[in-house]
C-alpha cells in the first residue's frame, strides 16, 4: 500500500495549490516537453494528442488542480484513477515509466515557477507524485495479474492476426482478430476495449485503444475503425492492412462494460463510431430478458455501420441522422439530433442505466441532459476515447 503523507506535505500542498493552479496551463505543456524528450516514452502516446493547446493537455492540468485540491481525501478521485488505471493497463504502462513522469513534472514546476518553486516545495510535490504513482501502480498490477489468471487471458502483448476485414462504410471497417498462437483468448466484458501496439513502418510504433464490436466467444475480437481524416493508424489499417497481416495486442481493459445483473433496463447511447462497444454489447444480451433500448446518432445512412444488428437485437431502436438523404428519411428514421428530454421520455429514469460513447461534445450534452432529468450518477455509464483523466459532464 502507497506510504501515506506526512502532515507537512499535506500542508504545503494545500497552501501551493492556488498558485499551482493559476500556471498550471504553463507547467504541462513544459512536462510533455521534457516527457517526450525520451523515446521510450514518447512511443506511449498518441502524438496527435500533443499538438497546441491538446485535450490531453488540458486533462491533465485539470487533474493536477484536482488532486492538489482533494489532497486530504483522494477518495472522491476513486471513478477518475481506475479510469486512469484502466487505460494504462491497455498501453502497458509499467512501474519504470513513472519516474519518467515524476521527473518531467518536477522538472517543469521548477522551471515555471523560479526561484518559488523552492526545496521544500517541490520535495513536498515530489512525495504527493509518488504517493498517486504508487496507488495506480498498485491498482495496474492488480488488473494486469487478473487478466492473466483467466481463461484465455495473458500479460504483456499477445501477437494476434487479421482473420477477415470487412467493410461497413466508405469510412469504416471492422477487423476480426485471432491469436498467432491458436490457443483460446479471454472472454472480454462486453463494451470493454483493446490496446494495440503497431509498426506500420521501420522504426515506427504506435499505441492505440479500439473498443472490441463482437460479443466474447473466447476465440477472436472484432474491432470496428473509422477513417480519420489525417489519422496515420487509421487510414493505414483501411488502406494498407489486409486478411493476415499481424499485431501485438494487450488482453481486454476498461471499466465500461455491461454488467446484466440488477439492472432492470438499458439505454444505449451513440453517436457515430462511438457505436462499438453498443455492438458488442448488443450481440451479447440483446433479445434476452433484459430490456435494451438503442438510440444511434450519426451524419446520415451512408454513415451508418452495423445497423442490422441494433434492429435485431434491441427491444427498441431509434436512429437519428443529423444530414438525412432522401431515402434514409423514407426508413423512417428521425432528423436532427438527440434531444435528452426526448431520451428520458421514451425511458424510465427511475430505473433505467444509460451507457453513452461518441465524440465528446454528443456525451456531454447526454450526460447533462440525464443529470438534470435526476437520473443517479451511478446509473450514468459513459466511454471516452480521450485522455485518461478527462471528464464528462
Amino acid at each position: 500500500m502507497a506510504k501515506p503523507l506526512s502532515e507537512n506535505t499535506l500542508a504545503i500542498i494545500e497552501a501551493t495549490a492556488p498558485f499551482v493552479a493559476e500556471h498550471v496551463d504553463q507547467i504541462v505543456p513544459v512536462m510533455y516537453r521534457r516527457l517526450l524528450a525520451a523515446p521510450e516514452i514518447r512511443a506511449l502516446f498518441n502524438m496527435s494528442h500533443q499538438h497546441g493547446n491538446s485535450p490531453q493537455h488540458k486533462a491533465l492540468a485539470g487533474a493536477l488542480v484536482a488532486y492538489a485540491t482533494h489532497i486530504r481525501n483522494p477518495g472522491v478521485l476513486a471513478d477518475a484513477l481506475e479510469r486512469i488505471a484502466q487505460k494504462h493497463v491497455g498501453l502497458q504502462i509499467l512501474p519504470e515509466h513513472y519516474p519518467h513522469v515524476g521527473e518531467a513534472l518536477l522538472g517543469a514546476v521548477a522551471e515555471v515557477l523560479g526561484e518559488a518553486a523552492t526545496p521544500e516545495i517541490l520535495n513536498a510535490w515530489g512525495e504527493a507524485y509518488w504517493f498517486l504513482a504508487n496507488t495506480l501502480i498498485e491498482r495496474e498490477e492488480e488488473i494486469y495479474a487478473g487478466a492473466e489468471e483467466q481463461d484465455g487471458g495473458w500479460r504483456g502483448w499477445r501477437r494476434f492476426k487479421v482473420g477477415a476485414k470487412d467493410s461497413e462504410t466508405s469510412e469504416i471497417a471492422s477487423f476480426t482478430l485471432y491469436p498467432v498462437d491458436g490457443l483460446p483468448v479471454l472472454k472480454h466484458r462486453p463494451g470493454q476495449y483493446l490496446s494495440f501496439r503497431f509498426a506500420p513502418a521501420e522504426g515506427e510504433e504506435y499505441r492505440r485503444n479500439y473498443s472490441i464490436s463482437s460479443a466474447p466467444d473466447g476465440q477472436s475480437y472484432r474491432i470496428t475503425v473509422k477513417r480519420e481524416p489525417g489519422g496515420r493508424i487509421s487510414n493505414w489499417l483501411h488502406d494498407a492492412v489486409e486478411v493476415g497481416a499481424e499485431f501485438d495486442v494487450a488482453a481486454p481493459a476498461g471499466e465500461f462494460f455491461l454488467d446484466p445483473a440488477d439492472k432492470r433496463e438499458v439505454v444505449l447511447l451513440s453517436g457515430g463510431v462511438g457505436l462499438t462497444p453498443m455492438i458488442s454489447m448488443l450481440e451479447s444480451y440483446g433479445g434476452g430478458d433484459l430490456r435494451m433500448v438503442y438510440v444511434h446518432a450519426t451524419r446520415n445512412g451512408q454513415s451508418h455501420a452495423l445497423a442490422a444488428t441494433s434492429r435485431a437485437k434491441a427491444h427498441e431502436s431509434h436512429v437519428f441522422y443529423e444530414v438525412p438523404e432522401e431515402n434514409d428519411v423514407a426508413n423512417g428514421v428521425h432528423t436532427g439530433r438527440v434531444d435528452p428530454n426526448w431520451l428520458v421520455q421514451i425511458s424510465d429514469p427511475a430505473r433505467a442505466d444509460y451507457f453513452i460513447c461518441g465524440p465528446t461534445g454528443f456525451m456531454q450534452e447526454m450526460v447533462s441532459g440525464l443529470k438534470a432529468a435526476n437520473v443517479p450518477d451511478a446509473r450514468i455509464h459513459y466511454e471516452f476515447f480521450g485522455p485518461a483523466s478527462a471528464q464528462i459532464g
